[in-house]
């Protein structure tokens, strides 16, 4: 059996490099042997990936995607399709668990600078996967046709119309109709089953290889290929299988543990996951008393609101987002990670953290006058820290690097 299933093995290198595959990237990929807790929502992230593709798949099946047979089928998928309540709210929370992990899969970067030389390329793959996660996201958002999810898109869609000259154009476009209706859904429904999903999975694999082709950063942001032994090999480096293997395996059942705990017994996440509004079909004619978008764009949404003319909204909503793209040319300082660069590099981290909750928060709540003045300072402080960053970092005073890893 075993002659067998090695004349196998070699049947298919001599055709695709299986093997070489495997060990480039898993079984002989050096990683830095001090990872620690941050290290786990990288391979979280992609968990958290395939269980909205497959459960998505699953839900399409009994999804009706017509502005009359929309809501009407989630109802059926919740009530009469065998066990189609566990699908459809392993989807919706994990829609949430996919932006939880991914920010703080952001943040984990931010706080080590894995955005630096040489990772700048994988920094960007990662900034389009979040950006095309959004996109998907919202086109999914509209999906169940309920009261919020309707207002939600109608108020989301109508920015585009500040943009001058082609901002109607643009709406109308979006839309497919002159107003949100079974066109709008039709074509959200193909966006978000079919194109984004293919263009995610693409942008994953890319931001893997580019990964695994530069190396992985760590806690202490060293260079780990520039020590290795006289094999060739990183003397601080260890294969990520079975290590990393094994120490994601109880990362992946630590956040099931969580997960689960949310999917059964509190799946709308306290109105967070799934809004009220969104239990009703949508409705043209009454309007909810609280339209805001899902948590995970509340922080955005804030910084929309607070600029009281609609365009600039627009363009600060759009630049909060576009400058993270060009995060590691802002950051001139050689030292990678926080833990050995200076303190008020460390309060410019914290306090950009605390902005972005309390910007979450904001974009959540209805907006008073105490509120929107409250989101104008936040969202001051939001782009300081990239201001500030470009000021201080060239010049900043950072302890000594070690030349290897510490634990």
């Amino acid at each position: 059996m075993m002659t067998m299933l090695k004349n196998l093995q070699g049947w298919i290198d001599a055709r695709i490099p299986m093997t070489a595959t495997y060990n480039r990237h898993v079984g002989q990929y050096a990683t830095p042997k001090n990872f620690n807790f941050w290290y786990f929502f990288g391979s979280l992230a992609l968990l958290v990936l395939v269980n909205q593709l497959l459960t998505g798949i699953w839900l399409t099946m009994n999804y009706v995607p017509s502005a009359e047979g929309a809501f009407a089928s989630v109802e059926y998928i919740m009530r009469d399709v065998e066990y189609g309540w566990l699908l459809r709210y392993m989807h919706s929370t994990g829609a949430s668990a996919f932006f939880i992990v991914v920010y703080l899969h952001m943040f984990r970067g931010v706080i080590y600078g894995s955005y630096q030389k040489p990772r700048e390329l994988l920094w960007l793959f990662g900034m389009l996967i979040f950006l095309v996660l959004m996109a998907e996201a919202f086109m999914g958002y509209l999906l169940p046709w309920g009261q919020m999810s309707f207002w939600g898109a109608q108020v989301i869609i109508s920015l585009f119309g500040a943009i001058p000259v082609i901002g109607d154009d643009i709406t109308l476009w979006i839309r497919g109709d002159y107003v949100i209706s079974g066109a709008t859904l039709n074509r959200f429904f193909a966006l978000h089953v079919i194109a984004l999903p293919l263009v995610l999975v693409v942008l994953v694999f890319l931001h893997l290889i580019a990964l695994h082709e530069v190396g992985s950063n760590n806690p202490d942001g060293i260079e780990i290929k520039k020590n290795k032994d006289e094999n060739g090999w990183p003397v601080d480096g260890i294969p990520f299988h079975p290590y990393y293997t094994v120490k994601d395996i109880m990362g992946v059942a630590g956040f099931l543990i969580a997960f689960c705990w949310v999917l059964f017994y509190l799946p709308d996440g306290g109105g967070y996951f799934l809004e009220r509004p969104n239990f009703e079909p949508a409705n043209p004619l009454k309007t909810p008393e609280h339209i805001a978008p899902v948590w995970y764009f509340t922080p955005f949404y804030a910084i929309l609101r607070a600029v009281p003319n609609k365009l600039g909204g627009v363009v600060m909503m759009g630049l909060s987002i576009a400058v993270l793209f060009v995060l590691p040319w802002l950051d001139r300082c050689k030292v990678k990670s926080v833990r050995y660069r200076s303190m008020f590099h460390k309060l410019n981290i914290g306090q950009f953290a605390v902005s972005f909750i309390i910007l979450g928060y904001l974009g959540a709540v209805p907006a008073t006058p105490e509120l929107t003045i409250a989101a104008r300072v936040f969202t001051i402080t939001y782009f300081a820290f990239f201001f500030f960053l470009w000021l201080y970092s060239k010049n900043e005073k950072t302890k000594p690097v070690p030349e290897r890893l510490t634990h």
